[in-house]
């Protein structure tokens, strides 16, 4: 009676604790931490996982193993391992090195991922005798799916049969899963899988089924806590370094089933600050959109690409500056334009010779001969007649022809005007046309023409002709 005593307070004990466990856990979006140990707290899943964990919720991943076959005797030691998994895309993210995948575990060995279901997968060295190979659906942080069809199971034989790693089917089993190998960031996940483990419901159909209130025992460096759910659970106080994990299938008198794999121990590594995909999204610094290439494998971000186009638009501002070093192209043009009118500037002759002198300067060299026929325009030198000095103004002439001969040639031919006229006429044009300097002193003893040469200096020779007139 005693020890049926201290079994039931025991087993009550556990069932408050596991108990308050479970309670926590299905409050996952809630902030609080419940203190399961002295060491370690049960914690809410990471943010970015929660919000990845609801995209792959209508998945129902439906897993089959296709060889090596259930009983098979393999005649080497090597077997080779193949699946199909139906309603769940496998696959790795190349960039984040995870994605949805299969634990596959030998016996009671760690699991081995496999993201790749092209590629068979081969296991080597097998010891002869009964092999069982377990294989579930698993989300990219490792999360096993749950669903019915999601786990699939199968005994093999290298050369013979024997008694080793063959699990009772009739009696519940537990797969281990996490935690394994190496982490870099809190919280840890602790995830397990169940078979023929009934529902805590069925206790009330059946009060005499001993499996009906089962328990999962977990033990994590000497520190014990139990688990009334099939859930995964996310923990914090794990010390730096080397940790080991124990998970224990318990019944409903709190007593480890025996039965193959049912009590598994694992050592894992604990170094924060970890730099892997997994522990960044731990400590919440990837966000979903980065990493939801994980679940989605034609996934894409697209604001990243938009956000680095936009400063490609600035240095397209910087450009505008060229068209203003076309700018002074045009003012250097301006200069050009005023030097015409300096050309010009005989401006203040006589009103009778006005007209004359554009004609001369716009035409150049071709329209000379055009105004040799002007002398009808004889108004001009109509004013030169009534002087009574003309034999002293041819005399005068006279004694310059010596010194310019080519202009007295085509005087000749001229019979009806008198002879000063043409060569006033002609005289001019090959001067301004000729360099300046030196047809200047020939115009000079004209009176009349005299505004013409003020293009380069005639005012120093005016006093010459005045002189000549008074004599």
């Amino acid at each position: 009676m005693t020890l049926v005593l201290v079994l039931s307070l025991t087993s009550c004990g556990e069932k408050v604790s596991s108990q308050e466990v479970s309670t926590d856990y299905r409050r996952e979006n809630s902030p609080q931490i419940s203190q399961i140990s002295k060491q370690f707290s049960e914690v809410s899943p990471p943010s970015v996982i929660q919000e990845l964990r609801t995209i792959l919720e209508g998945y129902q991943p439906q897993v089959t193993i296709v060889t090596p076959q259930a009983d098979e005797v393999l005649q080497g030691n090597k077997a080779t391992a193949s699946f199909q998994v139906k309603d769940l895309p496998i696959f790795k993210d190349s960039q984040l090195q995870l994605g949805p995948h299969l634990h596959v575990i030998l016996d009671n060995q760690p699991y081995i991922p496999v993201y790749d279901l092209d590629q068979p997968l081969v296991l080597p060295d097998l010891s002869p005798g009964t092999h069982t190979l377990r294989v579930f659906a698993s989300r990219p942080w490792h999360e096993s799916f749950k669903n019915e069809g999601a786990y699939a199971q199968t005994t093999f034989h290298v050369f013979t049969k024997t008694d080793d790693n063959n699990p009772d089917p009739k009696l519940p089993l537990l797969t281990y899963s996490r935690p394994q190998s190496s982490y870099g960031a809190e919280p840890i996940l602790l995830d397990f899988y169940l078979t023929n483990a009934p529902l805590h419901l069925a206790l009330k159909d059946n009060p005499k089924d001993e499996f009906s209130d089962w328990r999962i025992r977990s033990t994590i460096n000497g520190e014990s806590f139990i688990f009334d759910r099939w859930q995964a659970v996310y923990l914090k106080g794990f010390r730096r370094g080397k940790n080991w994990v124990k998970l224990e299938f318990l019944d409903n008198q709190g007593n480890p089933v025996k039965n193959a794999f049912n009590t598994t121990v694992r050592l894992i590594d604990y170094q924060p600050n970890g730099k892997d995909t997994l522990s960044r999204i731990t400590r919440g610094e990837l966000t979903v959109d980065e990493v939801r290439p994980i679940v989605d494998p034609n996934y894409r971000l697209v604001p990243t690409p938009s956000v680095e186009k936009t400063p490609q638009i600035q240095p397209k501002v910087e450009k505008q500056p060229i068209p203003e070093t076309e700018i002074p192209k045009e003012s250097e043009t301006e200069p050009t334009k005023p030097e015409q009118p300096k050309l010009e500037v005989p401006t203040v002759p006589s009103p009778t010779l006005s007209p004359i002198s554009p004609e001369i300067i716009t035409p150049t060299l071709e329209p000379q001969p055009e105004v040799i026929p002007t002398p009808e325009s004889t108004p001009l030198p109509e004013k030169v007649t009534p002087q009574p000095t003309k034999p002293r103004f041819g005399g005068f002439f006279n004694r310059r022809a010596g010194k310019v001969p080519a202009p007295e040639a085509p005087v000749a031919p001229s019979s009806s005007l008198p002879p000063t006229l043409p060569e006033i006429i002609e005289s001019p044009a090959p001067e301004i046309i000729t360099p300046i300097p030196e047809s200047q002193p020939e115009v000079t003893p004209t009176p009349e023409s005299t505004p013409l040469p003020k293009i380069s200096a005639p005012e120093a020779e005016k006093p010459e002709l005045t002189k000549d007139t008074q004599l």
